[in-house]
C-alpha cells in the first residue's frame, strides 16, 4: 500500500510543512461558531503577507503531491465551504484585492435550488475567474449515516448538475461537516477525485494521503501563529474506524514511524494524556464515555498532529 511505504520511506517529523485552512461564512456574527470577521481576515492576510507565506491554488498542491514534487513550507491554501452568499457579499473582493486564490466547495442543491443564503451558479462563474470551484456533495447529507448506493446517488447527482451549470467537472471534494469514514473515503474517491479533503487539524507534506488531507479551520477567534506551527504527522488508523453503539470508546490504535519515541493522545471533551508507544505503534486500551456525537481522537508528538473522526449514525 503506497501510503504505508510513504511512512517508511519519509521522516514524520518534518518541519514547516503546507498548511490548508477552511472558512465558512464571513461577516456573519448572527452564525459565530462558523463566522469570520472581515477584520478578521484582513489581519489574516496581513499576516500571511508580512511573513513570506505563499497563498498558492489547490490545484498547484494536488500537482505537487501527485508528481511526487517538493512541498514548500510556506504555501497556504485557501478553501471555503458551502459556498455562502456571504462570501461573494463580504470577503470576495478582499481576496481579489490581494490576489489570493481560493477553492470554493459548493452544496449543489442549495446553489440549483437557489436557497436565499447561498451562491447561485452564476455568482460562482464569476468567482471561477479568481478561484477554483470544487464540490460539496449535493444534499449536504451525514454521508456516515448513508449505505454506499446512496452516498454515490447524492455524489453523481452532485457531479452531473456541477458540471451542467459550470461547464466542467469537478476536481476535489470536501466531506459535509467533516464526516467520514473508511468506507465513505473508498465511495467519493471511486468518482475520480483528485483530491479530497476533511477538516481534520493537520498539515500537508509529501507523506500526506491526497484523498484525506487534512484542513485548519479558521472561524470564531483564533490564533493563527499556533496553527502555522501544526505539521503533518503520518499515521496509518486501525481503531477506532466507526463510533462504537455503547458510546464507549474501547481503543485507540495508529501506526506511526518508529523513529518517533513520545506521543500524547486526546479525545474530545477530555485533555492531552500521555500514551504508549512502542516499535511504530500507539496502542491505547481504555473505556471512556464519548461526550459529543461526532468526535475528534488525535494524537501528536510536538507539533505533530495526526487525528481522526468518528460520528453517531
Amino acid at each position: 500500500m503506497r501510503f504505508l511505504l510513504w511512512i517508511t520511506i519519509f521522516t514524520l517529523l518534518l518541519y514547516g510543512d503546507a498548511h490548508i485552512f477552511v472558512y465558512h461564512r464571513f461577516d456573519d456574527p448572527k452564525r459565530a461558531s462558523a463566522n469570520t470577521s472581515i477584520d478578521q481576515l484582513k489581519a489574516q492576510f496581513d499576516h500571511f503577507q508580512q511573513n513570506g507565506y505563499k497563498v498558492i491554488p489547490l490545484s498547484q498542491l494536488a500537482d505537487a503531491l501527485h508528481n511526487h514534487r517538493p512541498i514548500d513550507p510556506k504555501w497556504v491554501v485557501l478553501t471555503i465551504d458551502d459556498s455562502y452568499r456571504s462570501f461573494y457579499d463580504k470577503a470576495f473582493e478582499l481576496f481579489k484585492s490581494y490576489g489570493y486564490p481560493f477553492t470554493l466547495f459548493v452544496y449543489v442543491e442549495a446553489t440549483q435550488s437557489r436557497y436565499r443564503d447561498y451562491m447561485t451558479w452564476q455568482q460562482l462563474k464569476e468567482a471561477a475567474a479568481y478561484g477554483e470551484i470544487a464540490l460539496h456533495s449535493y444534499a449536504h447529507p451525514h454521508l456516515i449515516s448513508l449505505d454506499a448506493e446512496a452516498i454515490a446517488q447524492d455524489t453523481r447527482k452532485a457531479i452531473e448538475l456541477f458540471t451542467k451549470a459550470m461547464g466542467h467537472s469537478p476536481a476535489y471534494y470536501a466531506y459535509p461537516y467533516g464526516e467520514y469514514s473508511s468506507d465513505v473515503l473508498e465511495n467519493i474517491q471511486s468518482h475520480g477525485f483528485k483530491l479530497i479533503l476533511n477538516q481534520n487539524n493537520g498539515a500537508v507534506n509529501e507523506t500526506s494521503n491526497p484523498y484525506n488531507l487534512d484542513r485548519i479551520a479558521l472561524t470564531r477567534e483564533v490564533d493563527l501563529t499556533s496553527k502555522l506551527k501544526i505539521q503533518h504527522l503520518a499515521a496509518e488508523w486501525i481503531e477506532p474506524q466507526t463510533y462504537p453503539k455503547d458510546a464507549l470508546l474501547k481503543s485507540i490504535h495508529a501506526k506511526i514511524s518508529p523513529s518517533i519515541e513520545h506521543i500524547e493522545y486526546y479525545i474530545s471533551g477530555y485533555g492531552w494524556e500521555p500514551a504508549p508507544v512502542q516499535s511504530g505503534e500507539v496502542k491505547i486500551s481504555l473505556v471512556r464515555p464519548l461526550k459529543h456525537a461526532r468526535s475528534r481522537i488525535f494524537i501528536r508528538s510536538g507539533f505533530c498532529y495526526s487525528s481522526t473522526i468518528i460520528a453517531k449514525e
